[in-house]
């Protein structure tokens, strides 16, 4: 850290980043399936703006559990599992 930076100008600067909110949740979704180039992973830490990525994170992984719960309630209700 530059030693003329406050502490809390590292966590300012990435926030004002220019990634848009799409952007960020094409990447939470490649990550979801765990295919990503290290090279894209290199682009995504430089531009994408953190509070996109915990929001997209969340997001998704809300998405991921009621796609489950449903898929659950689909095959207990069409009697497939009995």
């Amino acid at each position: 850290m530059n030693e003329q930076q406050r502490p809390g100008e590292d966590l300012k600067s990435a926030v004002r980043r220019k990634g848009s909110f799409l952007q960020t949740l094409k990447a939470v979704a490649w990550s979801f399936f765990g295919v990503r180039k290290s090279s894209d992973y290199e682009k995504d830490v430089g531009q994408l703006n953190p509070l996109h990525l915990i929001i997209a994170g969340l997001l998704g992984a809300a998405v991921f559990v009621i796609a489950l719960v449903l898929l659950v309630r689909w095959v207990i209700g069409s009697g497939v599992a009995a």
